[in-house]
């Protein structure tokens, strides 16, 4: 079950990483559809063995984003992967409440799921997602959340989640100020 617009629910599992999944959508945010992302993205970060209990709905633009990322990272969490939000539409504004909030940006890794994906529909080149640290105040140790937008179709989900899942305990590791070794 998948919770409403600003609800935040993460497992703390000693010796797993908290994850949450966000949902970013309009439809789903307001009922009129189901959130089959949300729970597909869930799904694929309990596969990876991040700790996440569910999935976080709200609807599109810009502040709505920022809020429920702002809220994971204040809640602890090390992985934040948002599905919906990222094409040209005119309310698809998941990138920039996105860049509102992130610290550093890695183009790499968005530039890797949008090559990836071509291979599946060249639908992919239309994505905007981004991908990006929140760097962590001082006060609160070494380290950041990672912060991951993907499109909202649900086949996208299951491929992006496999093309950037061997990528994330390193890029988590050196987050935390891991060595840069494979």
């Amino acid at each position: 079950m998948s919770q409403q617009a600003g609800e935040h629910t993460q497992e703390t599992t000693p010796g797993r990483t908290g994850a949450v999944a966000i949902t970013v959508s309009d439809r789903s945010s307001d009922g009129r559809r189901e959130d089959e992302s949300g729970r597909l993205l869930v799904a694929a970060l309990r596969d990876l063995g991040y700790a996440v209990s569910s999935s976080v709905v709200v609807p599109d633009g810009v502040e709505s984003v920022a809020d429920a990322l702002r809220a994971a990272v204040a809640d602890g969490a090390r992985l934040v992967v948002t599905t919906g939000g990222t094409g040209m539409g005119p309310r698809d504004l998941t990138p920039e409440g996105t860049r509102q909030v992130i610290t550093r940006e890695n183009p790499g890794m968005a530039e890797l799921m949008r090559r990836e994906g071509s291979r599946q529909t060249p639908y992919a080149a239309v994505s905007r997602g981004v991908v990006g640290v929140v760097d962590w105040p001082a006060e609160r140790g070494v380290g950041g959340t990672l912060v991951i937008n993907l499109p909202g179709r649900p086949a996208a989900v299951t491929e992006g989640m496999d093309i950037i899942g061997p990528l994330l305990r390193h890029v988590l590791s050196q987050v935390s100020g891991g060595d840069h070794t494979w």
